[in-house]
């Protein structure tokens, strides 16, 4: 599990193919390598992805074709928000993000108001239902709230801190994203429906 609160922004150093799967070597950004061990989890763009090997300055991941299907952000430079696994004693400063990517949406528009900026994004029609006011939802592993909605269209205000310690700054029209929706969101439409 993780909070959504990144903690580095790396890049991604090299792609290796492996058939239909990949690795993925990643600078860490800064992210502190010296508590993380081979197995741990570490959230790039909000996917949970395992470390197969670690160093001081880049760790390697290997991607599934499926991972690769349902998500994007990981070509040769890419920006990668990274944040590693919490701690039962670490603050929740975000909301429970499992790591697990439900789509991928479109960025609208992406302009500034005041000194923040509006982030209008199209989710897939699947995952709309899942996406309310003043709700919870990762955007490339970043923890944030949702200010509107319409049908499938949602936007966000980030902040200028928020756009210094991401790498939702280099988001232009028509970027896509990954989304991960709030999990509560989901158990309850579970539990509603399960009997119907």
């Amino acid at each position: 599990m993780f909070t959504g609160i990144i903690q580095s922004v790396g890049r991604v150093v090299r792609v290796e193919n492996k058939g239909v799967d990949a690795r993925l070597t990643l600078a860490t950004g800064g992210l502190a390598m010296d508590d993380v061990a081979l197995g741990d989890s570490i959230a790039c763009n909000g996917v949970c992805l395992t470390v197969i090997e670690a160093h001081s300055a880049e760790f390697s991941v290997d991607v599934s074709a499926e991972t690769l299907r349902c998500t994007t952000g990981f070509a040769p430079d890419a920006l990668i928000n990274m944040e590693k696994a919490m701690r039962l004693e670490d603050r929740l400063g975000g909301h429970l993000v499992s790591g697990h990517v439900d789509g991928v949406g479109t960025v609208l528009r992406f302009e500034p108001v005041g000194d923040c900026m509006e982030l209008v994004i199209r989710a897939p029609e699947t995952l709309a239902q899942y996406i309310v006011t003043k709700g919870s939802v990762a955007i490339n592993g970043v923890s944030l709230t949702v200010n509107d909605v319409n049908k499938t269209d949602f936007s966000i205000n980030l902040i200028p801190h928020t756009l210094n310690h991401t790498n939702l700054h280099v988001l232009t029209t028509a970027s896509q994203v990954n989304l991960e929706v709030d999990v509560m969101a989901r158990y309850a439409e579970r539990i509603l429906n399960y009997n119907r």
